[in-house]
């Protein structure tokens, strides 16, 4: 049997999600020019003609596995927090626990690891990732802060450059296990505890609700 061909028959419409899962686990094994769509296909258990039917290159498989298993992660949970509508002060610490958890899983540190050290010789990488996954997170904190705002539980400021300070020291966690990894690499989940506890003191307009919404 050739290396391309399908190991078993699965429903059509099942296929994109799987070559997309696929397609993250080999970004991040392999780096991008790397990547092989053969490999893809194969841990996919579909043929190299079945990834090319839905993706006509590994830019729009990229840009597919950004869009559909990266962002939603955190973008479900703070919809369903707004939704639920949460007080920030309990809102916020369930996004920094969400982010840390995601910037933690090995796929996703190889995936930033390849953003990081490609993006020069394959700029459109930074493009996607900043566009489909930083920038609609970024979107949803700062109108979610913006709310907070409104309804008089966070500081006056901007309320982007709020969000920045809420999501920035974990982003740099991030990065920081991603391309330097080893001991010294900090514990996302204590960052997320630690700098939530003091971002939200900063943040809002009642800082004694720290202890009352966020600890045990």
């Amino acid at each position: 049997m050739p290396d391309d061909a399908p190991k078993w028959r699965r429903r059509k419409e099942a296929r994109p999600a799987e070559i997309l899962a696929a397609a993250l686990e080999v970004f991040a094994e392999s780096g991008f020019a790397g990547a092989k769509l053969t490999e893809i296909a194969r841990r996919a258990g579909v043929s190299k003609a079945s990834v090319y039917l839905y993706f006509e290159t590994k830019e729009d498989l990229f840009r597919a596995a950004a869009r559909t298993l990266v962002a939603p992660n955190l973008a479900l949970i703070a919809e369903a927090l707004e939704r639920a509508d949460l007080p920030f002060a309990q809102f916020a610490p369930a996004i920094l626990a969400r982010a840390a958890g995601l910037l933690g899983a090995p796929q996703i540190g190889g995936v930033l690891r390849m953003v990081v050290s490609e993006s020069r010789n394959f700029p459109d990488l930074a493009r996607i990732w900043k566009d489909d996954v930083v920038e609609r997170m970024l979107e949803l904190m700062t109108r979610l802060i913006a709310r907070a705002q409104a309804r008089g539980e966070v500081v006056a400021g901007d309320p982007r450059l709020h969000a920045f300070t809420l999501m920035g020291p974990l982003v740099m966690g991030g990065f920081y296990r991603a391309v330097f990894g080893g001991e010294s690499a900090p514990d996302l989940e204590a960052l997320a505890r630690q700098h939530g506890d003091a971002a939200l003191r900063a943040l809002l307009t009642d800082p004694s609700q720290v202890q009352k919404e966020t600890r045990p």
